[in-house]
């Protein structure tokens, strides 16, 4: 019998790049192999030489359809081998081989809003709800909406082997978080994409869209973030390194350098306001959710941890978050002698 692989890569849209997806009908016994796609149909090539390559870089079982069939996450390459301009991958394996004698390790925090229509899921009809303040980790039919495509989300992501590590409703009504992590920066990366893939899989049988935007409800309402934590080692066994980690996120260019990668609309976002920290001022606290970086209270206990990114947002490509962090972190501890 035949089996089913559901191709999915990164498209060349900008600012924000989207998901795409086609079936392919493999042979029992076989493995997904490379395959060709139309490329101007995606921003990333032009029609008169359309052709676009995908190669599977991660594979894992299709919770939807079940049986043998399976994901298959691809890289996009051009027609002679090398990678399209959009392969955010490819620049990331590299940095992550160069400092694996660190063992860097991410958890990212992703959170989104399910949309009915033109509104927020849980939004009345040409109003608003009631401000924030129950709606986090919130229980009840007046403040949480979306609960079974939530529930749903997780249980696929599970069964497709997947390290979710946790899920959450978030400040704002029809706005939730998922985890992914800790692992590695490739590996957290990859499984981020898939589960990305599959929540908009899964609210697409509820006839409900799913958004990353950062700020999709504009005022005092929060924003949309994938918070990142990162640790390495050393960062894992001392405090010293936590801080040398800080520091060097917040060196010299290196904040802006950092945000302006960090997903479109970031200053409509980090404003201050709503458990962040201005776009353009880098600082970092214990237990300080309006700081860029936190350092979580039982990290300064243990003088041992991890740092959480604030910053990024939730249409972060992960492929360059955990690029940067990794090498501004990495080089910084090694040229202190912290590796």
């Amino acid at each position: 019998m035949n089996y089913l692989a559901e191709y999915i890569w990164i498209d060349g849209t900008s600012p924000t790049a989207k998901l795409r997806s086609k079936t392919k009908v493999v042979s029992t016994g076989a493995e997904p192999t490379t395959w060709g796609f139309d490329g101007s149909s995606t921003n990333q090539a032009a029609g008169h030489a359309s052709d676009r390559v995908l190669e599977p870089a991660f594979i894992c079982p299709d919770p939807i359809r079940g049986g043998d069939n399976v994901l298959v996450l691809c890289e996009v390459l051009n027609t002679d081998g090398t990678p399209h301009h959009s392969n955010t991958r490819a620049e990331l394996a590299p940095v992550s081989d160069r400092f694996a004698a660190h063992a860097p390790v991410f958890g990212i925090e992703q959170e989104y809003t399910f949309f009915d229509g033109t509104r927020p899921l849980g939004f009345p009809v040409g109003g608003f709800p009631a401000a924030q303040g129950g709606y986090y980790c919130g229980v009840g039919a007046d403040e949480i909406f979306g609960r079974q495509i939530v529930e749903k989300h997780l249980e696929r992501c599970l069964t497709a082997g997947l390290s979710i590590s946790g899920i959450n409703a978030e400040v704002m009504p029809g706005q939730w978080e998922f985890q992914v992590g800790p692992v590695g920066p490739l590996e957290v990366s990859d499984q981020l994409w898939v589960a990305r893939w599959l929540l908009y899989r899964t609210a697409e049988e509820y006839g409900v869209t799913v958004t990353l935007d950062p700020k999709p409800v504009k005022g005092d309402w929060n924003g949309a973030g994938a918070h990142t934590n990162f640790s390495t080692n050393t960062m894992r066994q001392s405090y010293a390194a936590i801080v040398a980690a800080c520091e060097a996120l917040g060196e010299g260019s290196k904040p802006l350098d950092h945000v302006k990668n960090y997903g479109a609309g970031i200053d409509d976002r980090l404003t201050g306001l709503h458990e962040t920290a201005p776009w353009n001022e880098y600082s970092y606290g214990v237990s300080d959710r309006g700081a860029s970086v936190r350092i979580p209270w039982q990290v300064q206990r243990d003088g041992k941890g991890y740092i959480e990114d604030r910053r990024p947002n939730a249409n972060v490509d992960p492929y360059v978050v955990t690029r940067l962090i990794v090498d501004t972190c990495c080089t910084a501890l090694e040229e202190t002698g912290l590796i």
